[in-house]
């Protein structure tokens, strides 16, 4: 059977591959301690659930809008300029069928083949992919841990030229578990001014911040930014809807248009009773549930980043949005652990999951061998025992 090379050119994708496995050896009965997911382990809010229950019981189960029901992206629009000082109006905004939905579809509608793509490393292992399908080509920016793996104004200068067409951003980051400053923000803006390179700030983890951090959208920096900014998030991670497949794309109205065209024939509709919970998600005031895992996360990262610090040739930095630890592991290669030989992530990863049976993910992936990344949204019993394995293992 004939196989295009299009398909046969993608990889599956690293971290479902490693929940799969994991998985697998959950079923033969094996303990395995998972940190491979990028989903909340809390339940969706009941005030959502109730919101699409009572969709469904008034019979919103028919077509919709290919862009979204005009009630969503009216929430939508009220919420960007109430949270994130950004004034679109319904007609700039679609709602897609999860954030990865938004990432592919921005992509159709903007890259020409040829056109050049930057890319910051650690990167979402989607983000390659979907600019290879597209016809562009990814130019891969390295960053440094010093500088906790962001990339800087000096770095985004070198890297434009006259086939650049897109700059990708994604703060808070997966893998990274980093966060843009405000100020490191309006630098990289400053940088664009006068260029046509489209952004597309991914911010579906906006509401996962730590600390002192900051948030900021990008196309609230400037004119110039809002100009030629595409902003993503959706509902999977802040509210705890992963499975609802819901995200949406705010922007220039010629661009969302096009989107809009394609996803009447890609996919139709977002479903319909979904996108009246998501009317719910935004409306109701900050639901105490929500920051209540914000905290509990911030709580497990830290404890995570710690633990992780304190194993003898492994570096963390501690995170500061969305809900993973990606550390430094290399200074475990070249080693043999019960008789596996560790040369990279991919080595790492596979012998942790094999012998001391918990589930990371490999760095490389990620555009970095150097790392693994674990994923803190899982119990903190849980945590503690995974991460005493990881030690136990590494002295072995």
């Amino acid at each position: 059977m004939k196989i295009s090379k299009r398909a046969q050119t993608v990889p599956p994708s690293a971290t479902l591959a490693v929940t799969s496995r994991a998985k697998e050896l959950k079923k033969q009965g094996v303990d395995v301690i998972g940190f491979g997911a990028g989903e909340p382990d809390f339940d969706t809010p009941e005030y959502i659930k109730a919101a699409a229950i009572r969709a469904l019981k008034e019979g919103k189960t028919k077509y919709a809008p290919a862009s979204g029901v005009p009630e969503l992206r009216a929430a939508i629009a009220e919420k960007l300029q109430r949270e994130n000082s950004l004034g679109y109006t319904p007609e700039q905004i679609i709602v897609n069928i999860g954030g990865k939905h938004s990432v592919f579809e921005a992509m159709q509608a903007i890259l020409e083949p040829g056109d050049e793509v930057i890319l910051p490393s650690p990167y979402w292992v989607s983000y390659p992919e979907a600019i290879k399908l597209s016809g562009a080509v990814a130019k891969v920016i390295q960053t440094d841990k010093s500088n906790s793996y962001k990339i800087t104004p000096q770095q985004l200068k070198e890297a434009i030229t006259q086939k650049t067409a897109m700059l990708v951003i994604n703060s808070p980051n997966n893998p990274g578990g980093f966060t843009y400053t405000p100020e490191e923000l309006r630098e990289i803006a400053k940088v664009l001014e006068g260029t046509d390179v489209v952004v597309l700030s991914d911010e579906i983890y906006e509401k996962l911040i730590y600390g002192q951090t900051e948030f900021v959208s990008f196309a609230s920096l400037t004119e110039d930014a809002y100009n030629r900014t595409l902003t993503l998030n959706g509902f999977s991670k802040a509210f705890a809807m992963t499975g609802w497949r819901l995200g949406y794309t705010a922007g220039p109205v010629e661009i969302i248009k096009a989107m809009g065209r394609l996803q009447s024939h890609m996919t139709s509709n977002a479903v319909t009773f979904c996108q009246y919970a998501a009317i719910a998600a935004l409306q109701v005031p900050a639901d105490e549930t929500i920051e209540k895992m914000r905290l509990e996360f911030e709580r497990r990262g830290k404890y995570m980043a710690e633990r992780l610090n304190s194993i003898n040739g492994v570096e963390c930095l501690e995170p500061t949005g969305a809900f993973y630890c990606f550390p430094d592991v290399s200074g475990q290669y070249d080693r043999t652990i019960n008789g596996t030989k560790i040369a990279g992530s991919m080595d790492f990863a596979k012998a942790l999951l094999e012998q001391a049976k918990v589930a990371v993910v490999p760095g490389l992936p990620f555009g970095r061998d150097e790392n693994v990344r674990l994923s803190f949204a899982c119990s903190m019993e849980h945590i503690s025992k995974g991460l005493d394995r990881i030690e136990k293992w590494l002295s072995s």
